[in-house]
């Protein structure tokens, strides 16, 4: 049970009312995230313009979300495993490359480097080591995408936390248990 409900954006006032159908523009439908993190119009503001600004960088939709999916296995996040998992498959991950994402470890090269930099980045609170920067770069990640993949890491951790903390009820298929 979650321990915030959901607004219910027929109470909702303007402000949130407006953030809302933005996101239902987009996605279809206002997920019970948005709905709850809704009880701070400037929050919620804050996540879509985030959020907005890093999908027009230069990582792409399957890296934004394999930075989602990493952090979201690092912090324990239910709900946003099953978003991003969802997610993750639209925009073209296969169920292998998901599973690898939440292990830290993907048969290509490239996306392997990728992900093991969120991975450092993770687990020393930004103090990465200077391999762990060279293995990046040396993948053809630029310098812009060190500083997207760290803004994606924070949007992530927001996100995580905030479900963790309100125990969102998940409205998305259940992400599958790895297997051991």
């Amino acid at each position: 049970m979650s321990r915030l409900n959901p607004v219910n954006p027929e109470h909702a006032d303007a402000k949130t009312n407006e953030l809302f159908e933005q996101v239902k523009r987009k996605l279809g439908k206002v997920p019970n995230l948005m709905l709850t993190l809704g009880h701070s119009p400037a929050a919620l503001g804050g996540y879509l313009s985030l959020n907005g600004s890093l999908a027009g960088g230069e990582l792409n939709a399957k890296e934004r979300e394999l930075v989602a999916l990493v952090t979201a296995e690092h912090n324990g996040c239910d709900y946003c495993l099953a978003a991003h998992s969802t997610i993750g498959n639209m925009v073209g991950l296969t169920p292998d490359q998901i599973e690898g994402a939440r292990r830290a470890a993907l048969s290509d090269p490239k996306l392997n480097a990728f992900v093991n930099f969120v991975k450092q980045v993770l687990k020393t609170a930004g103090h990465i080591n200077d391999a762990t920067l060279e293995e990046f770069r040396s993948a053809g990640y630029s310098d812009g995408a060190v500083a997207e993949a760290v803004a994606l890491i924070g949007e992530s951790v927001l996100t995580n936390y905030f479900n963790n903390v309100a125990q969102t009820v998940v409205d998305f298929p259940k992400a599958k248990p790895l297997a051991a």
